[in-house]
């Protein structure tokens, strides 16, 4: 008897979706099509000989660690040299408090793994990082949403929302990205970092801020992050060096108190085990004595200049009715165009006009955004850009034109 596959799965595979931006990149994989799509670091600010020296030290010096299964919490001196920098940053932790997971999209699947019920609800602001909704609905999470403006997420709606929910239907944390946020690049003010983290600490949610883009700043003074506003454990941390170093080795860490680490440890050993060795030796070869701290402080030159040519492209091509953020930081401009056009559809003509973005309905919980659009500038040479920008204005044009043409002939 054949198998019925369909019946076998787990109630928990309604929510596993592919993601949006993973089926688009298959489109922009075309060496004729220019991406504006997916939030890839620049490649040629890859620090590869410095890795090559750092794996051909650590594979001569102590090659047989390198290749053994290692702890599950992560590679000691690692682990130290994150605790300084992030202690630096305001948030004084030691190698205990650290947790290294592969890439932070672990991290945002250990959360669910660890906090959700199916059903249980997360807050969340709208609209809001793909990648984590994806990992919350495998766990059949429920969303509570809250909007948010040029100065982030909307903190006096959250304080609506916590002060009306029910102790028979908490809250299980708040997900948060306060800087340079993804999809949109806003940042939150600094008045409502310290108001959420007064109403977590009021109510008794906890905050997952999860920060990849935090020192990737490009104009403006730094703003604490809400760890570093945290005085009782409630805030728990994710960074990542996929933005500043090298994404493919997906090294990521979590920063949290000694229970909750415990059980997010716990969690990451039946997934798998360790986060790889070799990788996680090398990268503390390469980013010790500073040199991450000088190689950022490259990465935001380069990236400030690709920011500038987008904006300047966006405003000179698009319809005057297009709003678009102006990020201070971070890898994305965020889009919202008239209400009657659909940018799924204009995808579609856009692939035809050989550019490419991310349709923004995918980054809303409640399947809202349809007029909005993702825009990352981080991987594309700025005459690319401008060509880009130029050939999806066209396309928006057109598509506006054909729009409002019906509209007055109905």
């Amino acid at each position: 008897m054949p198998v019925t596959w369909q019946q076998l799965y787990a109630d928990r595979t309604a929510g596993m979706r592919a993601s949006d931006i993973r089926e688009i990149l298959k489109v922009t994989a075309r060496p004729d099509i220019i991406s504006l799509a997916g939030g890839l670091p620049a490649p040629e600010l890859f620090p590869v000989d410095e890795y090559r020296r750092a794996f051909e030290w650590v594979l001569e010096a102590d090659g047989a660690q390198a290749l053994q299964y290692g702890p599950s919490e992560g590679y000691l001196p690692l682990r130290r040299l994150l605790a300084e920098r992030l202690s630096r940053f305001g948030m004084p932790c030691g190698p205990d408090d650290l947790l290294v997971t592969n890439g932070s999209q672990q991290a945002l699947d250990l959360m669910g793994k660890v906090f959700l019920n199916p059903g249980d609800t997360v807050l969340v602001e709208t609209p809001t990082y793909l990648g984590a909704l994806q990992a919350f609905n495998q766990y059949q999470a429920t969303y509570t949403i809250v909007p948010m403006d040029e100065d982030g997420m909307r903190v006096d709606e959250v304080e609506r929302v916590l002060a009306q929910r029910s102790a028979r239907a908490p809250i299980k944390f708040i997900y948060a990205l306060p800087n340079f946020q993804n999809p949109t690049g806003r940042s939150m003010s600094l008045e409502r970092r310290r108001r959420l983290v007064e109403l977590a600490s009021h109510y008794g949610v906890p905050i997952v801020e999860d920060d990849p883009y935090g020192e990737l700043r490009y104009e403006g003074a730094a703003l604490p992050t809400l760890k570093s506003l945290d005085t009782e454990g409630l805030v728990i941390y994710l960074g990542t060096f996929s933005k500043i170093l090298a994404p493919g080795f997906r090294l990521g860490w979590m920063l949290a108190g000694p229970e909750v680490m415990e059980v997010l440890m716990h969690g990451k050993q039946p997934s798998d085990l360790h986060t790889g060795m070799a990788q996680q030796m090398a990268t503390y070869e390469v980013a010790k004595g500073g040199f991450v701290d000088q190689h950022v402080e490259r990465i935001k030159d380069f990236y400030r200049e690709r920011r500038d040519v987008m904006l300047r492209s966006i405003q000179e091509h698009f319809p005057a009715d297009a709003h678009y953020t102006r990020p201070a930081g971070g890898l994305f401009v965020w889009a919202e165009l008239p209400r009657d056009i659909d940018t799924r559809e204009l995808l579609l003509e856009a692939i035809e006009e050989k550019v490419a973005f991310v349709p923004g309905q995918g980054f809303h919980a409640d399947g809202s955004g349809t007029n909005t659009m993702r825009l990352n500038f981080s991987n594309v040479p700025p005459e690319q850009l401008q060509t880009g920008v130029q050939r999806l204005g066209h396309a928006i044009q057109r598509r506006l034109d054909r729009t409002r043409t019906a509209s007055a002939t109905a």
